[in-house]
């Protein structure tokens, strides 16, 4: 079947990817006769771009216009069979692509089956930074991923999964397509807890929902097999800056090689130094923030974040790289860090820092904001740690 994305992408050569082109093409299927400018609307596009993608659409024989612009036949077809969106529920799906829809009450059946399901998952360890999100929580991170067009026909990736992500994606595409037994869309899960790997296999043999569990110590590269792969995830790392930049650069080797792909990252409420620590590292990675939502995120028992987490949703650009490839030898988790002091090296003058309680700087995130004392320099390497 012709890919109507591919060629208008190669015709207009859009700086937002084709990804864009794909929602623009959704939008004409899930609403018929929508107007060129509603459809600039939606797709956050200039009315003349979206006007030329429409009319490259309309030429490879996907849309037509009347009264509106509508799909074509092929552009039906197309839509359904290699997108994956044939058997939609477009009313529910239309509902909770809203943002100020109330979707507890229309998917109170999940959220019922997940609150039962959550309350027998295994408990956290906490020497590891698990923490235990709710219900709801886990549930609004899959409607996220559905309104960012990630989730319909695409596989999408949770990088550590104590908060059953994966097991809401699943249950969310169910209600989507009631009458389609094998989805094109398929979810993965790495983790190394397998205290969490066997539940939610369980989950998902039980339940008919379409995940693979993959074991996987984070401090070492991901599978080849899983490199290039996906069109999204999640991660909800430790909190600390070297966690975030391990997970997150451990999800960016798995995503495919396009631009516009989104990041969902579950991270805590910092001060204003370490966000720009951290934002620093989004640059460094060559992601761009698309948007910060506070207190997204709700978790049982978590006094040291006030229960409350944000939502940070990134995007790749063509400069997207992980920061980390090799293995990862620095402290990683918050207990770590807290107990650690550690030597690290400047990548431009050798130079020896030492960070941590009795350091030089207390954090890395510190030391990055200052940079380095000698040549002003923010990169740097571990070369030595002991425990205090």
């Amino acid at each position: 079947m012709k890919n109507y994305i591919e060629q208008a992408n190669a015709n207009v050569r859009l700086q937002e990817g084709s990804r864009v082109i794909e929602q623009l093409l959704v939008e004409c299927y899930i609403r018929p006769g929508i107007s060129t400018k509603e459809l600039a609307r939606k797709t956050l596009l200039p009315v003349p771009v979206a006007t030329a993608i429409k009319k490259e659409l309309m030429q490879a024989g996907a849309l037509t216009q009347d009264r509106g612009v509508h799909c074509t036949h092929e552009g039906v077809a197309y839509i359904e069979n290699e997108l994956g969106y044939g058997g939609l529920d477009k009313a529910l799906y239309q509902k909770l692509m809203v943002n100020e829809t109330d979707w507890k009450t229309e998917l109170a059946d999940i959220l019922s089956l997940l609150t039962e399901l959550f309350q027998l998952r295994p408990q956290v360890n906490v020497q590891i930074d698990q923490s235990k999100c709710t219900p709801e929580t886990s549930l609004r991170r899959a409607i996220l991923c559905l309104r960012e067009h990630a989730l319909i026909g695409k596989q999408a990736l949770c990088v550590g999964d104590d908060d059953l992500v994966s097991v809401s994606l699943g249950f969310l595409l169910k209600r989507l397509f009631p009458n389609i037994k094998n989805q094109k869309a398929a979810i993965t899960v790495v983790d190394i807890d397998k205290r969490f790997l066997r539940y939610i296999r369980d989950i998902a043999d039980r339940k008919g929902i379409a995940v693979t569990c993959h074991y996987a110590n984070l401090r070492q590269p991901l599978s080849e097999q899983l490199h290039g792969q996906y069109d999204c995830f999640f991660t909800d790392p430790p909190y600390t800056l070297q966690g975030m930049t391990l997970f997150v650069s451990r999800g960016i080797s798995a995503l495919k090689k396009e631009k516009g792909l989104p990041i969902f990252l579950s991270f805590a409420h910092k001060s204003p130094d370490f966000m720009l620590a951290l934002q620093r590292e989004f640059v460094r990675m060559g992601l761009s923030l698309k948007e910060m939502i506070s207190h997204f995120n709700e978790y049982e028992g978590a006094q040291m974040i006030g229960n409350r987490g944000q939502m940070i949703v990134l995007k790749t650009t063509e400069l997207t790289s992980p920061d980390i490839t090799g293995s990862f030898e620095d402290v990683l988790y918050t207990g770590e860090v807290k107990r650690t002091i550690r030597t690290y090296q400047c990548k431009q003058c050798n130079g020896s820092i030492l960070v941590g309680i009795q350091g030089d700087f207390p954090t890395i995130e510190e030391l990055k904001n200052q940079r380095c004392p000698d040549c002003g320099n923010d990169t740097f390497i571990l070369i030595a740690k002991k425990i205090v």
